[in-house]
């Protein structure tokens, strides 16, 4: 075979670089002094650091305490001796960005002698990702066991829940006496909170089931603000929508309009009269937010902190699931997110982010 060219060999020499370079993993190299030589585009991705702020610097730049002492060791060690414990394996560890904040990430090394000269280069992977995904199948197992003890429980005490409250209403029809009324009224509101309570326990654990489409959103706020109206009337709350621009959005059109209909209601019910509800849409190029925005009372340091809490409440008559079935439905749309501000006495504002869909 023909010996290759110093133009061919070149040429294969710049092909490896930019495929390194332009590759999703962060490629660093550094020499036997721990001098940063290469630092791919990843690499700025990840760390948060522009390359000019590490090349040519100690790679200790970027590690923090503890990773720096080890890997001063493992270094001087293997210069030493030629013996490594990690070179060639793949190891996790917790790497920290500029910013300080700290990601899950596996690490492989590997060393070159190029001239009687040692680089060591290693290549990380951003494992956030993987770790969200395996949360979100594990707490779709463990959703999948809670919802089938749900479901039998549901089927033990439903029925019977429907005698009790079926005959306390047939001994009301017949009831005279106004104190007996009053008892039996007690047994049917309790039976009836009861059976929203148990309807709520099987919506927050079943496991998900989207039947995802592509909707109009202005239409679907739409309808949300008539019907919150019927359900304000008389209690002197003004509910409008201040939505201009109109976005199309993939999502389970009911269980979206269950989420936004409970922000809207939370509202009302927070807001005294005179004070208003409004819902807006906020369009930007990737994403569109809607705000449910109250002038109510707001809530505490003290509350948010349990406000998503399964069967935490602040009404007298509220089973506490309905934020945490709607924040657990928004988790189950793939890109959306689901936030709530709010400040004592300056009223609530409830966002929700949805992916854009060009159309």
């Amino acid at each position: 075979m023909a010996e290759e060219t110093a133009a061919e060999i070149q040429k294969k020499f710049l092909i490896l670089k930019s495929a390194v370079e332009n590759t999703n993993e962060a490629f660093v190299t550094i020499d036997e002094n721990s001098t940063v030589i290469f630092f791919n585009k990843a690499a700025e991705r990840m760390f948060g650091y522009d390359r000019a702020e590490i090349l040519g610097h100690d790679l200790g730049r970027i590690l923090s305490p503890s990773c720096r002492t080890g890997h001063e060791l493992a270094v001087s060690r293997y210069v030493r001796t030629g013996k490594a414990t990690l070179i060639g394996h793949e190891t996790e560890m917790a790497v920290t960005r500029k910013n300080g904040k700290t990601f899950p990430a596996a690490i492989s090394f590997s060393v070159a002698d190029i001239e009687g000269q040692l680089y060591f280069t290693g290549l990380i992977r951003d494992l956030s990702d993987t770790r969200h995904l395996e949360e979100r199948l594990a707490q779709n197992a463990r959703l999948a066991t809670l919802g089938q003890t749900v479901a039998e429980i549901n089927h033990e005490i439903k029925n019977p829940l429907i005698m009790i409250g079926g005959f306390a209403r047939q001994l009301m029809k017949k009831a005279t006496d106004k104190k007996d009324r009053d008892k039996l009224a007690i047994i049917v509101d309790e039976v009836t909170r009861l059976e929203h309570l148990l309807a709520g326990l099987k919506e927050l654990y079943k496991p998900p089931q989207l039947n995802l489409e592509i909707i109009s959103l202005n239409e679907l706020l739409d309808e949300v603000v008539e019907l919150a109206r019927s359900y304000s009337g008389g209690k002197g709350v003004d509910i409008r929508l201040a939505s201009t621009t109109d976005v199309v959005v993939e999502v389970d059109r009911e269980k979206i309009m269950q989420v936004l209909l409970n922000l809207v209601k939370n509202g009302i019910e927070a807001t005294p009269p005179g004070g208003e509800i409004v819902v807006r849409t906020i369009v930007q190029e990737k994403l569109v937010e809607v705000e449910v925005t109250d002038t109510g009372e707001g809530i505490s340091e003290e509350i948010k902190k349990r406000i998503f809490l399964p069967f935490f409440t602040t009404k007298k008559q509220g089973t506490g699931l309905g934020l945490s079935i709607s924040k657990r439905i928004i988790e189950d749309h793939p890109g959306c997110s689901f936030q709530l501000e709010s400040e004592e006495g300056k009223g609530t504002v409830a966002t929700i982010g949805f992916p854009r869909r060009k159309g």
